[in-house]
């Protein structure tokens, strides 16, 4: 049963009614919306796709709304300032670059395919006056001012809020209403810090039906946010971010996310992200309970995600990618993801006419790998020094000798995790 599922991975975190359980067992239309305010969703994105999947694999469903009309404002919930204001343009191309992460998510074919809907259709041809008579009428400032988006931004004199983001609320209860009439639209879902803009939808729809059924139509769920391990959150402008897109965070480096997530972390993920039946992942925390060591479920979760968001070859090399650093050996690398494996090690770039000047003593010294030219040559005579994975102990390099990857890229390595890469132009 979808929603015992639902419960049993902590996806129930908020609901609007206790009658939501019933509705479940039934086919229902239900939508989910993202402000394309960046070419990209990510990690933060990436639990609403899944727990929309969830849905639809269970017959129900999806309506993917992308803001063309909200993300020209900006949702205030969980924010401490005003976004960035985006023109049309600029939010026509995102909407471009979201639908390619959400078609590898979701299905647009079959009975219950997934369907792409803009708000901007629908709200961009209302005038100001016909908004506030239709709409705003319908909403009291003091319930607005009651919820949690607006009050902790009011409370603090130093942050405010502009109308324009006091009245998001306004357009996202009139999105569920416009989706409810014209596509039967039922169910709404979001994270927590969603819940007063859920709620006011549900509430919005009572009132323009004027509360008529006998029972209630339309509902809403919120399930919890994702978050760093400092507790902050995962967002498109908050920092540290694991984007969807590959030209913003490579295959690689979202394999590694996963790889390097905390015992306590993996199990959350797990039971969040995995589309593996729940008995399977009780079994895997089970094993991995025993054998911490091992990894297997951070190596699970890389794996699945990987190649859900970014294809099975992408999770190949980044697999392959993983075990040339652990095992120091990266010829079998190409050049894109060499660059993404030593994405983070310390590094500097020189120019080609260069090289003939060069020593590997000196380039030792410079690189701070070793303290002195006298270590260097110890720790060269002693085999600590690696060149492109390859053990050094001859005498000192110098000039165009110096083994290149790719005619341009030259690995250091002191012991067994020590790296420097010096980068060669011309």
């Amino acid at each position: 049963m979808l929603y015992e599922e639902l419960k049993q991975r902590g996806l129930l975190y908020q609901q609007t009614s206790d009658q939501f359980k019933a509705a479940l067992q039934s086919p229902m239309t239900f939508y989910c919306g993202f402000d394309p305010t960046s070419d990209s969703l990510h990690i933060g994105s990436l639990l609403p796709l899944m727990t929309m999947r969830r849905l639809q694999n269970y017959g129900h469903k999806p309506l993917v709304l992308l803001g063309g009309a909200t993300g020209m404002i900006g949702d205030p919930s969980g924010k401490t300032k005003e976004r960035v204001l985006l023109t049309r343009e600029v939010i026509e191309e995102n909407i471009r670059g979201i639908y390619k992460n959400v078609e590898r998510i979701l299905s647009f074919e079959g009975e219950n395919a997934a369907r792409l809907v803009n708000n901007m259709d629908w709200i961009g041809g209302f005038s100001y006056i016909d908004f506030l008579r239709d709409v705003g009428k319908f909403f009291s400032v003091n319930a607005m001012l009651a919820k949690d988006s607006v009050k902790k931004r009011i409370e603090n004199p130093e942050l405010g809020i502009s109308y324009a983001e006091f009245s998001y609320m306004l357009i996202q209860s009139y999105d569920f209403y416009y989706l409810h009439q014209k596509m039967g639209c039922s169910l709404q879902l979001g994270a927590s810090d969603q819940w007063g803009n859920i709620t006011a939808g549900v509430d919005l729809i009572r009132r323009m039906q004027g509360d008529t059924h006998d029972k209630e139509t339309c509902y809403g769920f919120t399930f919890p946010l994702i978050t760093k391990s400092d507790g902050s959150k995962f967002g498109k402008s908050e920092g540290g971010n694991i984007w969807l897109n590959p030209d913003k965070t490579s295959p690689y480096q979202f394999y590694q996310f996963f790889l390097r997530l905390s015992d306590e972390e993996v199990i959350k993920l797990l039971y969040f992200f995995s589309l593996k039946p729940l008995n399977e992942i009780k079994a895997l925390i089970e094993r991995f309970g025993l054998e911490p060591h091992k990894r297997e479920a951070q190596l699970t979760l890389a794996e699945e995600l990987t190649t859900l968001i970014h294809g099975e070859e992408e999770f190949k090399k980044a697999e392959q990618a993983s075990k040339a650093l652990f095992s120091g050996d990266f010829k079998s690398l190409d050049e894109k993801t060499l660059i993404d494996v030593f994405s983070e090690a310390p590094s500097k770039t020189l120019k080609k006419s260069q090289l003939s000047a060069l020593n590997l003593v000196d380039l030792l010294v410079d690189t701070k790998l070793c303290s002195s030219k006298g270590e260097a040559r110890k720790d060269i005579k002693a085999g600590a020094i690696y060149l492109n994975s390859e053990k050094w102990q001859g005498e000192e390099l110098a000039g165009q000798d110096f083994p290149l990857l790719f005619g341009s890229t030259l690995i250091l390595r002191k012991g067994k995790k020590n790296y420097f890469v010096v980068r060669f132009n011309d």
